[in-house]
């Protein structure tokens, strides 16, 4: 189903080989007419801005997924919607400001249809919000999430910039020398995820004991998530805070997680290390960091992209290289590839 108006809309969902629906006509044919058919009677039970908000995502998804197979949408392709996993056991509704929801003076949470909610708050709202929605994780524990408008206060200037690189053997290392040693989870943390999916695996399929089980064992991934969550985000602040300007590799963290061998593209350069040399001394005596290295060029590409958000041509000093990396070896193997586009050290 496709819930954009006009002529091209129409277009996509004939190539799709999806029927057409306009807006309008959907939301009176699944949410007002269903509600007075038994078998959709309890769509009158919540609030119909909640079942408005949830055509709003559908057709976002849709737009996403058009836009996507034409080529106009950046990233991974997107598949179309699909109806949620029976597996899935995270929900979640949204409440806008035509349901009038409110925060009371004495901390409660207002919804319409639901009544007053106790909310235990991490932070006061810094203004109105405009719209809340509220998650059930599997661990089946209940979240809000407001949306506010406040004012931006930037950070305070600073003159340190600093370049990231990311690799197997820590979690990240900074062009300054610091070195990030990813967290350590305690073994009791660590090992209770695994037992409880044994004691998971050997509980009868659709019984009370195996969904005690599954709440059980989702609130052990919780646990260990915030944990990697909570660590994630400190580290960020820091490093945003103590530099004006941060420079990243544009990678698959993704795909660098899956493999103990994936490494950045800007290792050693010339030198054709094996992975599992970290450092090497250089024939001046000095010795160098492979992973310092990494994260210093990381720095220097960053500051000469003419498409960076500060806009400034910065390039790199000029190095006048030595005579025994200039010079052409008679014993070196040609290259069988074109020489256009490489960068001469």
């Amino acid at each position: 189903m496709v819930f954009n108006d006009g002529l091209r809309a129409r277009q996509q969902a004939h190539r799709a080989g999806l029927p057409y629906i306009p807006d309008g006509a959907l939301s009176k044919q699944v949410i007002t007419q269903a509600k007075d058919t038994p078998q959709r009677a309890w769509l009158g039970e919540v609030s119909a801005v909640v079942l408005q908000q949830a055509l709003a995502d559908l057709n976002v998804a849709y737009r996403n997924f058009f836009a996507s197979i034409a080529g106009k949408r950046k990233g991974r392709p997107v598949a179309p919607p699909r109806f949620r996993s029976r597996k899935d056991s995270r929900q979640a509704i949204r409440f806008t400001a035509n349901a009038r929801f409110r925060v009371l003076d004495n901390g409660r949470l207002r919804l319409p249809k639901i009544g007053d909610l106790r909310v235990r708050w991490s932070r006061e709202l810094p203004a109105l919000p405009s719209s809340v929605t509220l998650i059930k994780d599997a661990a089946g524990r209940y979240f809000a999430s407001f949306v506010v408008q406040s004012p931006d206060e930037p950070l305070p200037a600073v003159e340190s910039e600093v370049g990231i690189d990311l690799g197997p053997t820590h979690f990240a290392v900074l062009s300054d020398g610091t070195k990030v040693a990813a967290p350590r989870l305690p073994r009791r943390a660590a090992r209770r995820p695994r037992r409880l999916h044994k004691a998971l695996s050997r509980k009868t399929k659709g019984s009370n004991r195996r969904r005690r089980a599954v709440v059980a064992l989702a609130r052990a991934h919780a646990r260990v998530a915030d944990t990697r969550r909570d660590f994630h985000h400190k580290l960020s602040t820091t490093i945003i805070r103590d530099n004006q300007a941060v420079y990243v590799e544009d990678l698959a963290v993704v795909g660098l997680a899956r493999t103990r061998l994936a490494k950045s593209v800007h290792d050693a350069g010339w030198s054709q290390l094996p992975l599992i040399s970290r450092s090497w001394t250089c024939q001046c005596g000095s010795v160098h960091d492979r992973d310092i290295n990494a994260a210093r060029n990381v720095l220097a590409t960053g500051r000469a992209d003419n498409s960076n958000d500060r806009g400034a041509r910065v390039g790199p000093p000029v190095m006048v290289a030595l005579r025994s990396e200039a010079v052409i070896h008679p014993d070196a193997a040609p290259s069988t590839r074109s020489v256009a586009g490489i960068h001469v050290l």
